[in-house]
């Protein structure tokens, strides 16, 4: 599981690693993670985690351009930049260029009665601090 920390917001998820094993296993090298969380600024009720130009040499995956709610996406770059999508409410995945489709890598599991607060914060409040680590299996 990951353990997922923005302000006083905790949230769990877990790693969809059977359809998604070449994002999960990348996402995992990553961690622990820490960076800036902000309000997405084409995808409806989402936030994004911003990771420029940074090269995963990922393809697509179990992806989608309509995550539910807690259902996160890992962008791998290409038409836009890489970047992982936290979407908290209706999500349609976009940017500048228009819609993308991201890999769903994880699924929160604990703590989704926090997720419109999340949104919350970020639209009122701005860029948070975001800490992903994992906790024991998936």
């Amino acid at each position: 599981m990951i353990a997922i920390v923005v302000a006083d917001l905790r949230f769990l998820a877990r790693l969809e690693t059977e359809k998604a094993p070449k994002t999960t296993a990348r996402f995992r090298a990553m961690l622990p993670l820490k960076a800036k969380i902000l309000q997405a600024r084409w995808s409806g009720e989402a936030a994004w985690i911003p990771f420029g130009d940074l090269n995963l040499d990922l393809g697509f995956e179990n992806h989608t351009s309509y995550p539910a709610s807690g259902h996160l996406l890992l962008y791998p770059g290409g038409v836009s930049e890489t970047e992982i999508l936290f979407p908290y409410g209706s999500t349609m995945f976009a940017s500048k260029a228009g819609q993308l489709a991201g890999n769903h890598f994880a699924t929160i599991y604990e703590g989704n009665d926090q997720l419109a607060a999340l949104g919350h914060l970020v639209v009122w409040e701005g860029a948070q601090d975001v800490t992903f680590e994992e906790r024991g299996g998936d």
